[in-house]
């Protein structure tokens, strides 16, 4: 690419951020692999424990209604969401993995807002365990390091 074409790509320091990460009991056996994946990856990129705030909600259906308080708010610069919706014998995967989705996407946009997406939509319990923190690495860790992008990209943007 010719150098007089301006790049903003941000960067991974999460110094100075305020980071809200919300997470849902449910699928405890997951979801505190995730949350744990983000709030040390958080840690490990610069940001201070002190400018962290973990929110538990009970299921992942919940999850966008605590984002979206969260984000109104305006004291966080990226929120970081985490969870886990396994497929099961009926239509309830369907109802809330797609509301999920849904709601976090609208809530980001909306509110201007980095939301690292690390809920996982898994068929099996075994594609979950890969996702967090085996085979297929944390996607938690990814949700937090897009988020801390995220701001860093928003922050250039503004200048």
């Amino acid at each position: 690419m010719d150098e007089r074409v301006k790049v903003d790509e941000g960067d991974f320091s999460a110094r100075g951020l305020r980071v809200g990460v919300v997470a849902p009991r449910f699928n405890d056996f997951i979801v505190d692999r995730l949350l744990a994946g983000a709030v040390d990856t958080l840690l490990k990129h610069g940001a201070d424990a002190g400018d962290l705030h973990v929110v538990r909600v009970p299921g992942a259906f919940e999850l966008p209604l605590a984002v979206k308080k969260m984000a109104s708010s305006r004291r966080y610069d990226a929120i970081v969401a985490v969870g886990c919706v396994i497929r099961g014998a009926t239509a309830h995967f369907d109802y809330v993995a797609g509301n999920v989705a849904s709601g976090l996407a609208t809530i980001a946009r909306e509110q201007e807002i980095p939301l690292g997406f690390g809920v996982l939509t898994v068929e099996t319990i075994e594609q979950a365990i890969e996702r967090a923190g085996s085979k297929a690495g944390n996607k938690g860790c990814d949700a937090a390091l897009a988020a801390i992008q995220m701001a860093s990209v928003l922050r250039q943007l503004e200048q």
